[in-house]
């Protein structure tokens, strides 16, 4: 191997994240390389302004197949852009940025947010969030945890 060339950690395909800053501990997210931006489950969006800050509030059932658990969250927003879904559909999403814990590591990602309460994955973690510190094998599943580090 080149020196040029990094050695990145490892993840599976679907692994458990937190999102410390939006009151989630443990999540069940997707691994999704053709998606350029990392994408959360939301439902009953509220943006609001405080003082000069856009900020929105907005729930989230963290838990798959689970509707009676719901966390309220509440963020900044940074954007609002549009996206195209796997689907080709599109739709207008705001965009926050939040602290994203996996395995041992923790960095800020940019994350839409959008009403799909019907999706199997209640986060995906699009290619950005992932360049340059992580390789996806996705023949493996669950390879970290958020709060132990590596699980093999």
């Amino acid at each position: 191997m080149s020196a040029q060339r990094r050695k990145y950690n490892t993840i599976g395909w679907r692994e458990w994240v937190a999102l410390p800053e939006l009151g989630i501990d443990r999540i069940k997210a997707k691994v999704d390389t053709g998606a350029r931006t990392s994408a959360l489950h939301a439902f009953k969006l509220h943006p609001y302004k405080e003082g000069d800050s856009d900020k929105i509030r907005f729930d989230i059932h963290p838990i798959q197949h689970n509707v009676s658990e719901i966390i309220t969250c509440v963020a900044d927003i940074v954007d609002k852009r549009w996206v195209t879904d796997s689907g080709g559909h599109r739709e207008e999403r705001y965009v926050i940025s939040t602290p994203l814990s996996l395995g041992n590591l923790t960095w800020s990602v940019e994350i839409t947010l959008t009403e799909r309460d019907s999706m199997l994955f209640r986060m995906l973690i699009g290619r950005s969030a992932i360049r340059k510190r992580f390789t996806v094998n996705p023949a493996r599943s669950f390879i970290k945890d958020p709060k132990k580090g590596f699980i093999l």
